[in-house]
């Protein structure tokens, strides 16, 4: 239970948790300065988080709590802010809670309708842009959009690609349009789609994706920001394959001769994703690893061609 004081129910419209939260009010004491708000969330959650947390309810940087530290909150900034904090103390991801995320030096708007954007995918994005000429026109297509943030990522550094991104999850698609809008990217094109239905008959140079892949039942599941996260865009059967065998099965008619499939894995799945491949005819076939060694990502290229 948070130790923040607030002192009444604030008419503030506080979206995620109006709707989820746990009103338990407390009278007022006193006025409670920054200093005071997080020493006090810091007995209910980790130092980082409560700062994140008053950073969003202030609409402010780090700097800006250190130099004024004795700011005095309103009592509608304390509720909020206590408010937040409960919510972290039971464990809610830090990125709904202030409604974004940072990847590949980019503001995203997240929601419980979509996937948390990762470091570890930013690894996608790297190898996607090595393979995607600055000075010519490409055309890319990112499968399980979610967020946007992977196609987002893709178009703000290379202007010239033409980038298809779908997602079978109409509330994620909402999203990503707003994230598009937001970063003003106009070289997306946001599709509601179940995998490569919405693009019948197109071809791509590209097609990257951050697949479901946990399995059925994966403990991980039941941990950390995985339980407040959408099933639907986490699991896949019961090895965690079922997208990536059909995302691999499809891509072949869906390239260009010489085109590149990228997929997003988990952390076991690198030797039976690059086995699908060759089964499917790509060549060049490889995995990297992630900043944490993880082998993360793979992929090949359409046809017998050199990588």
């Amino acid at each position: 239970m948070s130790h923040l004081f607030v002192a009444t129910r604030s008419s503030t419209d506080l979206g995620y948790l109006l709707q989820h939260g746990d009103f338990r009010m407390h009278p007022p004491i006193q006025q409670i300065t920054i200093a005071q708000a997080l020493h006090q969330a810091r007995l209910d959650v980790a130092a980082t988080d409560a700062r994140m947390l008053l950073q969003s309810v202030l609409s402010v940087g780090h700097a800006h709590l250190i130099a004024h530290s004795n700011q005095e909150l309103t009592l509608e900034q304390a509720q909020k802010f206590y408010l937040l904090t409960s919510h972290r103390a039971n464990g809610e991801p830090i990125a709904y809670l202030v409604g974004k995320r940072e990847f590949y030096s980019l503001n995203f708007k997240v929601t419980p309708a979509v996937l948390i954007p990762r470091p570890e995918t930013e690894l996608l994005v790297d190898l996607a842009l090595e393979r995607i000429f600055s000075d010519r026109p490409c055309k890319v297509l990112d499968l399980g959009t979610g967020s946007g943030a992977v196609a987002i990522a893709i178009a703000k550094r290379r202007p010239l690609a033409s980038i298809v991104a779908v997602d079978s999850s109409v509330d994620a698609i909402v999203i990503a349009r707003i994230n598009a809008e937001y970063l003003d990217v106009a070289n997306v094109h946001i599709v509601a789609s179940d995998w490569f239905d919405g693009v019948a008959g197109e071809e791509f140079d590209l097609i990257v994706s951050n697949p479901p892949y946990v399995a059925d039942g994966d403990p991980h599941l039941d941990q950390g920001d995985l339980r407040f996260e959408p099933r639907m865009a986490l699991t896949a059967g019961g090895d965690g394959l079922d997208c990536i065998r059909s995302i691999i099965t499809s891509a072949t008619t869906h390239l260009v001769a010489g085109g590149w499939l990228l997929l997003e894995h988990g952390y076991d799945q690198a030797e039976v994703c690059c086995q699908l491949l060759r089964e499917a005819g790509f060549s060049g076939v490889f995995s990297r690893p992630d900043l944490a060694g993880v082998m993360r990502i793979s992929g090949g290229k359409r046809g017998n061609f050199s990588p």
